[in-house]
């Protein structure tokens, strides 16, 4: 079973930054496309950025040009850099995976991890 753990959330004032960093139990060169998604409360769990294994990425409008998303296949990881950060960026930030795996697809989910923007 993949395992993606999460870390780097926490408090930060408006106009801080964070990093994020996602951490796989397995190579990551086995999933096409990594991401990170977030979710406010009350509200739907939403695509942030997402990066394939081809380094091609795409973000949400809401972040574009303030938050950046690499993968690095020796470490494992996939980490989301956010710059400016706002009060609507609160939320919990979840890492994601897909593979194909015998022709199926599988999606796999970390835990997730808070970032709060706050004075």
């Amino acid at each position: 079973q993949v395992q993606l753990v999460e870390s780097g959330g926490g408090l930060v004032q408006p106009g801080g930054s964070l990093r994020l960093s996602c951490a796989a139990s397995e190579t990551i060169f086995s999933f096409y496309a990594m991401g990170w998604y977030r979710q406010a409360p009350g509200k739907q769990r939403v695509l942030v950025a997402r990066i394939t294994s081809g380094g091609s990425t795409n973000y949400a409008d809401s972040v574009k040009g303030r938050v950046t998303i690499s993968r690095d296949n020796a470490k494992n990881t996939v980490d989301l850099q956010m710059n400016s950060l706002k009060p609507e960026d609160t939320a919990v930030y979840f890492c994601n995976a897909n593979r194909l795996y015998r022709g199926s697809p599988y999606e796999y989910w970390g835990q997730g991890t808070q970032v709060t923007v706050s004075s």
